[in-house]
């Protein structure tokens, strides 16, 4: 039997790199917090920085979650796949 002849195997394991939701994390909450830190050091307030880590840290989470949680089309479930006729 050759290799074209085997049926393809599911692959049940992780489909992304941990690395990409740590890097999106920790890169809003950066980016957010040094434009709280700024937007402090403009206005003379002292909260903003808070308010920006928060703000980068619930992105950095949305953008995981967007990201890993895609449907491909193959995975599909056969009742929602389109067939064209």
């Amino acid at each position: 039997m050759s290799q074209q002849d085997q049926p393809a195997v599911p692959q049940d394991g992780p489909r992304g790199d941990p690395w990409h939701a740590f890097g999106y994390i920790v890169s809003g909450v950066a980016v957010y917090g040094v434009l709280g830190y700024l937007a402090d050091r403009w206005l003379g307030t002292t909260y903003l920085v808070a308010v920006g880590i928060l703000i980068g840290a619930t992105l950095g989470i949305y953008m995981t979650f967007a990201r890993f949680n895609r449907v491909r089309p193959d995975d599909q479930p056969p009742h929602e796949q389109s067939h064209d006729r």
